[in-house]
Order: C-alpha cells, then sequence, then structure tokens
C-alpha cells in the first residue's frame, strides 16, 4: 500500500498544477514566451528620425541659430522613442517649435520653414503613433503597412495644410515681415490642428 501511494503521488499531477497546464502556461519560459516587446516598432522611429532631420535642415537652411534648436529635438525624440516616453516627445517638439519660431525672428524664410513645421510636425506624430503601436501591439507584430500609411497620411495632411498656408502668405504678405511672422503663427496653428 505504501508502495503504491508514493508511486501514485510521484506520477499524479495536483489540481492546482493541472489547471496551469491546461491554461498553457509552464513557468518562467512561459511567462517570457507571453510577454511582448513593449518598444515602439522600428520602422516608426527611423521614420520619425527621418522627419526631423528633414525638419532640422530646413530649419538649418531658414537660419542656423534656430536650426541648432530644431536638431535639440531629434536628440529629444529619439529618447523619447527609446526610453517609451510621449513627455520626452513633446519635450523635443516643443523644442523643435522654439526653433522654428527662433528662425522666423531672425527673417528665416517662409518656404523652408514650412517645410521645418511640416517636417517637425510628421516627426512628433509617427514617433506618437509608435508609441502607442508599441504598447498595444508590441514590436514584433507586422505594423509595417499601419506606420506607413499612418505617416503617409500625416505627411499628406501637413502637405495641403502647408500649401494653403503658404498661399495666403503670397496673397497677403505683401513684403511686410510683421504680417508675415503673423501669417505663419497663424499658419502653425492650422498645421497643429489639422493633425488633431
Amino acid at each position: 500500500m505504501v508502495a503504491v501511494s508514493a508511486e501514485r503521488n510521484r506520477g499524479s499531477v495536483t489540481d492546482g498544477d493541472r489547471g496551469a497546464e491546461a491554461d498553457g502556461s509552464r513557468g518562467p519560459e512561459a511567462a517570457e514566451e507571453r510577454e511582448r516587446d513593449a518598444r515602439p516598432p522600428t520602422l516608426a522611429v527611423v521614420s520619425s528620425l527621418v522627419a526631423a532631420t528633414v525638419a532640422t535642415v530646413a530649419a538649418l537652411v531658414a537660419d542656423p541659430t534656430g536650426g541648432a534648436v530644431v536638431g535639440a529635438s531629434v536628440v529629444c525624440l529619439a529618447g523619447g522613442s527609446l526610453l517609451g516616453s510621449a513627455r520626452v516627445l513633446s519635450w523635443g517638439a516643443a523644442a523643435g517649435i522654439g526653433g522654428i519660431a527662433l528662425a522666423a525672428a531672425f527673417g528665416g524664410g517662409a518656404e523652408p520653414l514650412l517645410v521645418a513645421g511640416v517636417a517637425l510636425a510628421v516627426a512628433w506624430d509617427v514617433a506618437d503613433h509608435g508609441l502607442s503601436v508599441g504598447r498595444q501591439v508590441g514590436r514584433k507584430a507586422r505594423t509595417r503597412r499601419n506606420v506607413a500609411v499612418h505617416a503617409g497620411t500625416t505627411l499628406l495632411a501637413g502637405t495641403i495644410s502647408a500649401g494653403v498656408v503658404y498661399g495666403t502668405y503670397v496673397v497677403a504678405a505683401g513684403g511686410q515681415p510683421i504680417a508675415a511672422l503673423a501669417l505663419l503663427c497663424f499658419g502653425g496653428v492650422v498645421l497643429a490642428s489639422a493633425f488633431r
């Protein structure tokens, strides 16, 4: 009897273990398999950094001082994407907006400033979207099409908005720098509202 009960205890599975096997968990290895990498997809990070670099180059063409400040936004956007922090992304966008405003104050041309504004908006929006996608489905999920469509749509909306702003600027400015600055600020508001 003793031998039989010892045999049965060694080979049997308790009810608690049976439930663990039934739901597919097999200990720490299964927990690692079920955990997903919540970082943003690589395409979102790369697209955001490319757009931020375009914004920096455009702002440097408009004015080197403002362009240098916009360049700081690249660091914040990269850091925000790698850390998964929307707050750091927002700091990067704020630095970029400040740099564009600084370039405009120092007399930067409207065309490169609009390009910088659209590129910065695309960079921030794609990075923020990447954070959301990473949290929801993980980095390893198939998200290339989602990120590409989102980036393309954001770029299209920004380009149309910038075209309207530039057309208004050309028609209404008449060579007056104060009016041009006011129109560019108004255009920034229109551009920002187009993305939300």
